[in-house]
């Protein structure tokens, strides 16, 4: 696994119309390269690697390598990427004393990773508010499979010791490998953060300190869910019931069923806001993370009645003699009435080690929140299952609230909710022990790469998510529109929308078919999410979205939107005449007075001709690259025929598309008209265009007007031989794209800025022909979108145009229609790099 590529000496990529990678071949690419670029369910990658799904700035570190360079130097091993000061403890404020990062051979003498195993017991808090972290380390030792993916087998002090340990967490639906040395942060040669109860015992205080690696600092673990960690240790998904509003009344057969499937659980009550950890008059903490680490319906037989009672065991992770001093405490009266037989299948004990027992319903009464992980299907082994562990079935999508494109925010800003992601996803079969045949399924919602950058101010974004249920009709239209949103209510949707990494919540639904639409509650917020859904039946998932390509062009890009020919148009062509005709020859003369001697047009004179063109459209400025700016004025209040400034095809540009698109749906667009006045009939227009031309002369390639980039994309859209330039016919055939893209923009920028809203841009680029998934439209909106949220008039054609180019580039390809083209790398490199 761990082989490097010897040689790779050709690799053939292949794209469906989705821009997604099909199939990768190579005569030498190892499994490992190839698992690591598909980042496949339960392929372990490395931290900053890519498809880590972790935004870091560090190396990629490879823990055998380094390992095996330290043994080769004899030399322990230092993290560059975690180093031993001040700032790896916190990034708010400054260290209150002085800390010494000691090894644990300098902490103790015999350092062992693990004393006799591991337990529960191994857990024990320092000096950071962590709790949460470590009731999620005790519920994980519970489990030996799960743990062992967690802490590797291979961390020791003995065999091939050299500083150096690693650990797997789970992030966003990949398994990372987190490397640290073992230098840990001390004060008076005592660890100031978690530790084992043993002294020389020290896997807990190394899992906290990848665990603040992968996090940034051990200050960004300050403050959070036992469910936060619970599903980095699993990959699971979690969920939280708050006791005192509104305690579910199967809530114990929900703990039950979780039992079953192997789940993790954690509960609280609210903190003191006077008093840190406030202790209660019955012995629990405030504010304080507890494991549940056990539930059991005991044999309960008194004098006067008998039966059945169900009991919760609870862990503080303190480990130490703060514990429930209520009923079925240790010690207690009530475990008189509990068969001795019963007590030894229950491991009673009554040690200070922070471990009691209660009835649920005191536990109910005196708890604020219960916290439930469950587990992926993954998570159980096969022993586990035929002992009668059962798994959920689960479905899970990433995706990105991108602004201006995706990021619409919640149901209360209907014209934008639609524009938020959506997912379809079947329910096929209701649960085997649900009398009213429902379906249990967990919906949940989680935002990423936020905890890690708290340092940069970053905090979690107000997020939820709704339910609504949907019909094949519904669903002929990708995505769903705001028609849709406006007649339709949500038969299902999270509790509140909340700044938690994750919110979750679980459903009895009828079998069918539900869109999920996550969204943040204020429109315009970006981040990446993943979402996931858990059922105890089989169930399916797919992205409500359009799929890429090539279809008609709006019928109101036209002059007067009528339907032509009976349905909506396809472009027209440029008409050519079947003969010369004297329009055509005159065309051909000004195109060679404008092209020069080669008779081909280069970026430098196609940007002159589109500055002028559209200066209309263009943000204003005191010159007109090439043409000077009394020229321009003087142009302006001629405006080429009496037409008002409001006809932005005027100019130049006008005038050539004029002898094209007459009598063709675009010619309102640029202002062309026929008969009497029009100035576009025979030898006038020929004067009008021949006393425009303005001679060469130095274009500014930096400041105002088209850009050099989109210029030089329009000529690679249309230069077949790459030689850098148009001629007449690709020119001919650039006019008429352009005059499309120009009606469309028009159409949508009603108000006349020279801009579109980022949120339009579906739906335009939809009129001009081109269907686009959000995956691509999120990109094309990072590319082009300006950060308030808008498209300027010149990045809208440069999006037209990569967009075209692109399409034809595949559809060159794909001979057979097959949605599918295949390229070698040098063929991909070329035809990517000039377009």
């Amino acid at each position: 696994m761990s082989e490097e590529v010897e040689s790779l000496e050709k690799c053939i990529f292949k794209f469906n119309r989705q821009g997604e990678p099909h199939r990768l071949h190579s005569t030498s690419l190892k499994f490992k390269e190839v698992s690591d670029l598909y980042a496949l369910p339960g392929v372990i990658v490395k931290l900053g690697e890519r498809g880590s799904g972790v935004r870091t700035r560090t190396d990629v570190q490879d823990y055998y390598v380094l390992r095996s360079q330290c043994l080769e130097n004899g030399s322990l091993f230092e993290d560059p990427e975690f180093q031993a000061v001040s700032s790896s403890l916190m990034f708010s404020r400054r260290p209150d004393r002085h800390y010494e990062w000691l090894r644990p051979h300098e902490i103790c003498e015999n350092p062992e990773f693990f004393v006799e195993g591991f337990s529960r017991f191994d857990v024990q808090q320092g000096e950071l508010g962590d709790c949460w972290l470590l009731a999620a380390c005790a519920n994980l030792t519970q489990d030996q499979k799960m743990f062992l993916r967690v802490v590797p087998e291979d961390n020791s002090f003995e065999d091939d010791y050299a500083g150096i340990f690693h650990f797997r967490f789970w992030q966003y639906g990949r398994w990372v490998d987190v490397v640290i040395d073992d230098r840990l942060p001390t004060y008076r040669g005592e660890l100031i953060y978690m530790r084992s109860s043993e002294k020389n015992e020290f896997w807990s205080a190394l899992l906290e300190k990848a665990y603040a690696k992968l996090h940034g600092s051990y200050e960004a673990l300050k403050g959070g869910t036992t469910c936060e960690a619970m599903e980095d240790f699993t990959g699971g998904v979690t969920e939280m019931y708050d006791l005192k509003d509104q305690t579910p009344p199967n809530l114990y057969a929900i703990i039950e069923k979780g039992f079953q499937r192997n789940s993790m659980f954690a509960c609280s009550i609210e903190p003191d806001p006077h008093v840190t950890e406030a202790e209660t008059r019955e012995g629990l903490i405030r504010g304080h993370a507890y494991s549940i680490t056990k539930i059991k319906l005991a044999d309960i037989v008194t004098p006067s009645t008998s039966g059945k009672i169900p009991l919760i065991r609870l862990r503080n992770p303190w480990g130490n003699e703060a514990e429930w001093n209520g009923a079925w405490s240790d010690q207690s009266v009530e475990w008189r009435y509990i068969p001795d037989e019963q007590k030894e299948e229950l491991g009673l004990n009554f040690d200070n080690d922070g471990e009691f027992w209660m009835s649920y319903r005191d536990f109910t009464r005196y708890f604020d929140r219960i916290e439930i992980c469950n587990l992926s299907p993954d998570s159980l082994s096969d022993e586990q299952v035929n002992r009668g562990k059962l798994r959920w079935e689960m479905s899970t999508f990433e995706g990105e609230w991108a602004i201006g494109s995706t990021a619409g925010g919640c149901r209360n800003y209907l014209q934008t909710f639609w524009h938020n992601p959506q997912y379809v996803v079947h329910l096929e079969d209701p649960d085997a022990d649900d009398e009213e045949g429902n379906c249990t399924v967990i919906i949940a919602l989680m935002q990423k790469n936020r905890r890690s950058r708290r340092n940069m101010g970053v905090d979690c974004l107000t997020i939820g998510f709704a339910v609504y249920r949907v019909t094949e009709r519904d669903l002929a239209q990708k995505p769903l529109k705001m028609n849709f949103f406006k007649y339709n209510a949500s038969v299902a949707r999270s509790p509140a929308f909340i700044n938690l990494r994750e919110v979750s919540c679980r459903f009895k639904l009828p079998p069918g078919d539900y869109l999920i639409v996550p969204s943040t509650f204020e429109p315009n917020e970006e981040g990446e999410f993943l979402i996931r859904v858990f059922s105890e039946c089989k169930n399916s998932m797919e992205e409500n979205d359009e799929e890429v390509g090539v279809g008609e062009i709006d019928d109101r890009v036209g002059p007067d939107g009528i339907n032509r020919g009976g349905g909506r148009y396809i472009a027209p062509d440029v008409p050519v005449p079947s003969q010369p005709s004297p329009q055509r020859q005159a065309m051909e003369r000004l195109f060679l007075d404008v092209a020069g001697a080669d008779g081909e047009v280069d970026w430098v004179e196609l940007k002159r001709i589109l500055d002028h063109s559209f200066r209309d459209d263009l943000p204003k400025s005191s010159s007109v690259n090439g043409l000077n700016k009394s020229y321009a004025n003087q142009q302006n209040a001629a405006n080429y025929d009496g037409g008002g400034p409001e006809d932005a095809g005027g100019g130049l540009l006008a005038q050539l598309c004029g002898l094209f698109c007459k009598d063709t749906p675009f010619a309102e667009a640029f202002g062309v008209t026929s008969g009497p006045g029009g100035g576009q009939d025979g030898g006038n227009a020929n004067g009008n265009l021949q006393s425009q031309i303005v001679p060469i002369q130095h274009v500014d390639q930096g400041g105002t007007g088209f850009s050099k980039d989109v210029c030089r994309s329009m000529v690679a859209m249309l230069d077949t031989d790459q030689s850098g330039k148009l001629g007449f016919e690709e020119f001919q055939t650039l006019l008429t794209d352009i005059s499309k893209w120009k009606a469309v923009f028009k159409l949508y920028d009603q108000d006349q800025t020279g801009r579109l809203s980022a949120f339009e841009l579906r739906e335009a680029l939809h009129s001009a022909g081109y269907h686009l998934n959000n995956r691509i439209l999120n990109g094309l909106v990072h590319r082009y979108g300006s950060r308030d949220g808008s498209i300027a008039f010149d990045d809208f054609i440069m999006c037209a145009v990569k967009i075209k180019t692109m399409i034809d580039i595949f559809r060159e390809r794909d001979t057979e229609g097959t949605n599918m083209a295949t390229f070698s790398m040098d063929e991909w490199v070329e035809k990517t790099l000039y377009s």
